[in-house]
């Protein structure tokens, strides 16, 4: 029999919309059980939301490259390739234009720190594997870019 893993979220925000589409607050709060803290969120400010509050798309960019960084340490460690630092400058992008507008192409640039010797063309493999194995990257339609820069420790 087959396993299914089941997630959950809760989420709520409170106010009132008849103040019209420019006025009403975005900021909102979500749970993701059994987590014990809560995320506070709000819109992109281009939809009128709360700058200095994460947002549904960083959240789906965060969740995206979080998702590569874990499936990379694990074959990593199962490959016996020692792994001194990983660090992503992620980025998304959402054209209004796209219709439906939606996140298209997401791009992910890790810098891959190994112990010394390691084989860099072999973690560009497992980079790739890890890529193949990520359950978000395999959930979006989004184009996803995997743009590693891998070098030895010291």
């Amino acid at each position: 029999m087959t396993h299914v893993h089941t997630y959950r979220s809760q989420l709520s925000w409170e106010g009132s919309t008849a103040v019209g589409y420019e006025s009403y607050d975005r900021t909102h709060r979500v749970a993701v059980p059994p987590a014990e803290d809560e995320l506070t969120l709000s819109s992109d400010p281009a939809f009128n939301g709360d700058g200095r509050l994460p947002n549904p798309e960083g959240l789906l960019l965060a969740a995206a490259s979080s998702c590569q960084l874990l499936m990379f340490l694990a074959i990593a460690a199962r490959s016996r390739v020692d792994v001194r630092l990983y660090e992503d400058e992620a980025e998304a992008v959402m054209p209004e234009d796209a219709i439906p507008v939606r996140i298209t192409r997401i791009t992910l640039r890790p810098r891959i720190v190994i112990g010394p010797g390691g084989d860099l063309d072999r973690v560009r493999r497992l980079v790739e594997r890890a890529h193949q194995g990520c359950f978000i990257a395999n959930t979006l339609n989004s184009e996803i870019l995997i743009e590693p820069v891998i070098e030895h420790a010291g």
